[in-house]
């Protein structure tokens, strides 16, 4: 049987989050109930050590919009994005964290104004971002020379909560570090982006898996080779397609 393309993949990767995902699907479930839009949601468990790959399982036998990708070991956030990327169905690919900050309620208004042709990606922004201070403080500094170095400007890089085209897909580089730059390369590449205010939550439970000093040193480096990538794209248009293909138009 081949796979039907569905209007919104939400892919979701996941790490030792056992006490979040089930809470999550039952959230998602709700807010795709009265949607006319076919959809789905792909987890990515991204070499948990806890339960989440038997609560995974269980839900996606549960409920046939779930499925889920178990990678061998932990490869990382980006690696664990990039494998649902490409596990996805939908027009739309729609992403948020699996530790239940993000509010799914918010994708599909986000999802909507890229299947309208409103924008290529709508990228969200926590409006009232419900973290420590301190985390506040690194996230703007982050953002600040994120902006600056790269020569996009994007109010919040690190929120989760975006859609947009399947059509990016191909222009994301693979590396690790790539998901803290996503609407930044859209923004390279020329795509339309816009800025839509979402919730954002505070835990439910478990722990972070990141620090503001341990991603500071590689996120600067990882800047210095997007402003790279930047300096270096080309863009370009076909004119014509000439040929016995049957894409081509008629001379």
């Amino acid at each position: 049987m081949v796979n039907q393309r569905k209007d919104i993949s939400l892919v979701i990767p996941v790490k030792d989050e056992e006490a979040n995902v089930e809470f999550l699907a039952l959230e998602i479930e709700k807010v795709f109930e009265d949607s006319s839009r076919e959809w789905e949601c792909i987890w990515v468990d991204d070499g948990s050590t806890d339960a989440t790959r038997n609560k995974l399982r269980a839900i996606c036998q549960a409920e046939s919009h779930h499925r889920f990708i178990s990678l061998e070991e932990n490869a990382g956030q980006s690696a664990a994005l990039f494998a649902g990327f490409r596990e996805s169905l939908g027009n739309v690919i729609a992403t948020i964290d699996g530790d239940g900050q993000n509010d799914p309620a918010d994708i599909p208004a986000l999802a909507e104004a890229v299947l309208s042709g409103e924008c290529d990606m709508a990228n969200g922004y926590r409006a009232n971002r419900k973290d420590s201070l301190w985390k506040k403080f690194c996230s703007r500094i982050g953002n600040g020379v994120r902006n600056y170095v790269t020569g996009i400007k994007i109010r919040d890089v690190g929120c989760s909560t975006r859609a947009f085209r399947r059509e990016c897909v191909i222009f994301f580089p693979a590396f690790k570090g790539m998901h803290r730059f996503i609407p930044t390369i859209a923004g390279i590449q020329g795509f339309v982006l816009r800025e839509y205010p979402v919730n954002h939550r505070p835990r439910r439970a478990g722990t972070s898996k990141y620090t503001a000093l341990n991603r500071a040193f590689v996120g600067f480096l990882d800047c210095l080779g997007i402003r790279w990538l930047k300096n270096r794209n080309f863009r370009y248009r076909v004119s014509k397609i000439s040929g016995n293909d049957q894409r081509c138009e008629n001379d």
